[in-house]
């Protein structure tokens, strides 16, 4: 069974939190948009068919540990989100019943290397992204919260990067 590539550190709990409008805002691109964690289960996954079916099982099951990250990603951001009033709706900003989140956003790229080079300028924008969110925030417990998940994309970004190195098609 495949685990989850993560920190062994344990996430911030959700106990406590308030609707806060703001903070809501500042988050929701993090969960269903071409830059979230939905888009980036299912990009990871698409991949890991690909390295699978020529031979590279070891990138393709890694690849799988990665999505199931995010899974606890988008799953921590969806009881995020509730917490802060809304319902974690598969929108731009949640609860808003437009803007859905489209599968357009995943990267169906063909080559092995074009989906790495794709998965690791996904990480480095998902970085980026709660990087700048992280600075918003002014509510210190959300904040926790999306420090704890950019750890566990930089060590997304730092694995994939090792990867694409060593990677000889």
């Amino acid at each position: 069974m495949l685990k989850p590539l993560t920190l062994n550190e344990p996430f911030p709990t959700t106990d406590g939190i308030c609707p806060d409008a703001l903070s809501l805002r500042i988050i929701s691109p993090a969960y269903a948009t071409s830059v979230g964690e939905l888009n980036a289960i299912l990009q990871y996954i698409y991949h890991s068919f690909f390295f699978e079916n020529k031979g590279y099982k070891d990138i393709a099951d890694t690849l799988k540990s990665i999505a199931i990250a995010e899974m606890f990603h988008l799953d921590v951001l969806g009881e995020t989100i509730l917490a802060l009033g809304s319902a974690p709706v598969f929108s731009q900003c949640p609860p808003t019943p437009f803007n859905f989140y489209s599968t357009k956003y995943v990267a169906y790229s063909r080559s092995l290397r074009n989906m790495l080079e794709d998965d690791i300028l996904s990480e480095r924008m998902a970085i980026a992204g709660y990087k700048k969110m992280h600075n918003c925030l002014k509510n210190e417990q959300v904040k926790m919260i999306v420090a704890r998940i950019l750890q566990d994309e930089e060590l997304h970004l730092a694995t994939l990067e090792e990867i694409l190195k060593n990677f000889k098609c």
